[in-house]
């Protein structure tokens, strides 16, 4: 009951949280269905209850927040709806219609009790979503502006959006790197989030990174490894599929799953249903220009052998025609020669007679003045000291002289001397 304090009727905090109890209970007695986003889940394993936290936002901004309770039972059941409907489970992130009992507890406060959450209504929002962000993307001229962008003959560089622990990324580089033909592709991770609300601003980040070193890259590629339409609904956002749509070289996707494309698949240059079929468009690139290459290569290689065999049938004509004037030259060559060396052999025969004849001559002139000669016929030769005398005036009285006669030599001494002139 109240109390009266200075004729002021005062109630205590009990009794007040009471009256809002009691009022709540009586003009809210049914369920409701209530359309919300789930802000945060909240989900506690040990106990398996939830306590979603729930919010209205306008223009991005929370206009509305509650907090509600989801029991254990009515979670797995609810759970067990997602995964049959959406192939997920139930998760926060995102904008649901649930069934709700609305209540009041004067220790916990004003709550929703959840009961029931309508699968397909999820979808439905999801949907609607997709649309808004591809007529805005439409009507800003946006859409197709990477698809229009030119693809790299041979992508050999390449820059990689995804976790590294995901599967579909794990498929994707056993592909590429050991595809049989060994094609070389350089790949570069930039790790993100993929999935849930925080994964389009993770995802945006790591393209503004690529970004700046875009010269480094011919094409990035959003690898993820599979997932239900809930997990996909990042990829709807207008956001994120701008920044893949204005991105300045080609954006690849492969974020594995084979139906309902999204929006970030749409606006990309190449979507891929799964990191592998990525792999394999990556690797035809590499076929579609080595194959001609090759065949090229083939033509050559085989103009070049014809060439060659023309080539060295000429030579061969060459050089039998070379051999066979070399033969004709030569043999005449040979003919002059012998002539010549006829000639030569006459000639010298001529000049060798002619010199004998000479030499016999001089021979015979020589003999004539030979000392011999003149010895025999009575002459002698006199020497002094090796010297011949041919006048008085070379010897004095008393020198000793050599007369040479034809059988020997004569010493003697000089008594006496008498010129001719009688001195």
């Amino acid at each position: 009951m109240p109390e009266q304090v200075q004729d002021k009727t005062v109630f205590t905090l009990l009794e007040v949280s009471r009256s809002i109890q009691k009022t709540i209970a009586e003009r809210y007695k049914r369920l409701y269905w209530i359309k919300a986003e789930m802000n945060k889940l909240n989900h506690y394993t040990h106990s398996g209850h939830c306590y979603p936290e729930l919010v209205e936002k306008t223009e991005g901004k929370i206009v509305a927040e509650m907090r509600s309770i989801l029991w254990k039972m009515d979670y797995q059941r609810i759970n067990k709806q997602f995964l049959e409907v959406l192939g997920e489970p139930l998760r926060e992130g995102i904008t649901i219609l649930f069934q709700a009992g609305i209540s009041y507890d004067p220790l916990y406060g004003f709550s929703l009790k959840i009961v029931d959450i309508d699968p397909t209504f999820v979808l439905g929002e999801l949907e609607k979503e997709k649309r808004e962000s591809i007529l805005k993307l439409q009507r800003e001229g946006l859409f197709d502006a990477n698809k229009r962008l030119p693809f790299p003959t041979v992508p050999k560089r390449l820059a990689i959006i995804s976790v590294e622990t995901s599967k579909g990324l794990s498929d994707f580089y056993k592909i590429i790197h050991g595809n049989p033909w060994g094609y070389t592709l350089e790949t570069t991770l930039f790790p993100a989030l993929l999935q849930g609300d925080k994964s389009v601003l993770s995802i945006i980040k790591q393209l503004e990174a690529i970004a700046e070193k875009m010269e480094d890259y011919d094409a990035v590629a959003i690898i993820r490894g599979g997932g239900g339409e809930v997990g996909l609904t990042s990829y709807n956002n207008y956001l994120l599929a701008k920044a893949i749509a204005i991105f300045p070289i080609p954006v690849l996707t492969g974020i594995g799953h084979s139906t309902n494309e999204t929006v970030s698949e749409m606006v990309a240059y190449k979507n891929a249903i799964t990191p592998s079929e990525l792999a394999d468009f990556l690797l035809q690139k590499f076929h579609n220009f080595a194959i001609p290459l090759d065949q090229a290569q083939d033509r050559i290689v085989r103009s070049v052998r014809r060439t060659f065999d023309e080539e060295h049938m000429k030579l061969q004509h060459s050089v039998s025609a070379i051999s066979w004037n070399s033969k004709t030259v030569l043999m005449k060559e040979k003919s002059r020669l012998a002539a010549e060396e006829y000639q030569l052999i006459r000639h010298s025969r001529q000049q060798f007679r002619e010199t004998k004849f000479q030499l016999q001559h001089l021979e015979r002139m020589l003999g004539i003045v030979n000392p011999i000669h003149l010895l025999k016929r009575g002459f002698s030769i006199v020497r002094h000291d090796g010297v011949s005398v041919r006048q008085i005036s070379q010897v004095n009285l008393g020198d000793t002289l050599d007369i040479q006669v034809e059988d020997g030599h004569i010493k003697t001494q000089v008594i006496a001397k008498e010129s001719n002139h009688g001195k």
